[in-house]
């Protein structure tokens, strides 16, 4: 599987959730899934894919990757504050609905600036191999972490 394909998936499993909370009364019952869906996704750019770019990519790809990565550790932070935030609905959907916003840049970040440069500097068969590396990762990372995300 292509790498960049893989975490487009993701991107539109994300909107899709993202989708159900703004028209739902309640965004607390979607948490779990969109912080499952984020972590795994988080956790395969953190461990494959960024640094793959970091290694062979050229300056102006590693200061798009470092803002992603800023990006991911913010969204990381609002996962662990939301978690601590159970019983507190009406604190909740607000803070939910910010994280929603800063997971919808890192989005327009990665799919306007990041991609492009990643298909101009890595080739088809470097980005299928990885793109294999990256849904195996995920599979053990969804299966390790399934129900305690």
């Amino acid at each position: 599987m292509h790498a960049i394909e893989l975490l487009l998936d993701d991107h539109e499993s994300v909107a899709g959730l993202f989708d159900e909370v703004r028209a739902s009364d309640d965004s607390y019952p979607f948490f779990e899934k969109i912080k499952a869906v984020l972590k795994s996704h988080k956790h395969v750019e953190e461990t494959l894919f960024y640094p793959r770019l970091m290694d062979k990519g050229d300056d102006e790809l590693k200061t798009v990757v470092s803002t992603a990565i800023k990006e991911n550790r913010q969204v990381n932070d609002y996962l662990n504050e939301l978690e601590q935030m159970t019983g507190e609905r009406e604190r909740f959907a607000p803070r939910l609905k910010v994280m929603m916003e800063d997971v919808e840049q890192h989005v327009v970040t990665e799919e306007e600036k990041l991609f492009p440069l990643v298909e101009e500097q890595f080739d088809e068969a470097e980005l299928e191999k990885l793109g294999d590396e990256m849904k195996a990762a995920k599979a053990r990372f969804d299966t390790i972490h399934a129900g305690n995300v």
